[in-house]
């Protein structure tokens, strides 16, 4: 029921705003009630979000639907139970990252494509640039992969800090809470992540 209304709902602007957390909880307490038109919503608003983020947590884009439409199903499943004693998107969170990293150890446990494998097949299915495209366009073009494939490099909780704090804009709390970390190791996690991101794309940056 959650990957049809995941497939099924789409939104021009699926990130809820910050000081939107009233609604959102109103809609998982109305979802824990049975109120499938409530989870819908919550799907509606987030399912973009979530496939991004797990997309950029993962390395690849491949798998990241699948995992997406399992962190839906476990919300619904959860919902009778939930307790607003965070941000629901904090809760969200910590959903997608417990799934994304039961995913990495399974990728471990049964040796598959590694990291730098995907990168190196991304590259060479990467199409040329377009006769005629300004340097500008390509420069822009290359960073943003460099920049892909720098944080897509990172250990995997160092990833997930960035891409929190980057992507979705979290406070430092808030991905602390999303991780199980404190905020002073989320802030280490993040400094030791800037740095490796600042060596890996020092030809951008000159």
């Amino acid at each position: 029921m959650a990957r049809n209304a995941a497939a099924g709902m789409t939104d021009p602007n699926p990130s809820a705003p910050v000081d939107d957390d009233a609604a959102d909880v109103g809609l998982m307490q109305r979802a824990g009630q049975g109120d499938q038109a409530a989870f819908e919503q919550l799907v509606a608003r987030y399912q973009h979000v979530v496939v991004g983020t797990v997309a950029r947590m993962l390395g690849s884009a491949s798998e990241a639907e699948d995992i997406a439409q399992q962190v839906f199903l476990r919300l619904w499943k959860c919902a009778p139970r939930y307790k607003p004693t965070a941000k629901f998107r904090t809760f969200l969170f910590t959903i997608t990252r417990n799934l994304v990293f039961n995913e990495s150890r399974r990728r471990k446990r049964w040796k598959q494509h590694s990291l730098d494998e995907q990168a190196e097949d991304g590259h060479r299915e990467m199409p040329g640039a377009p006769a005629g495209q300004p340097d500008a366009a390509l420069m822009q073009s290359e960073l943003r992969e460099a920049v892909d494939k720098a944080v897509a490099a990172l250990p995997e909780k160092q990833r997930s800090a960035v891409i929190l704090r980057r992507y979705q804009n979290m406070p430092y709390e808030e991905i602390a809470s999303a991780l199980n970390l404190s905020v002073p190791a989320v802030k280490s996690l993040l400094f030791r992540a800037r740095s490796t991101l600042r060596e890996s794309l020092a030809a951008f940056l000159r």
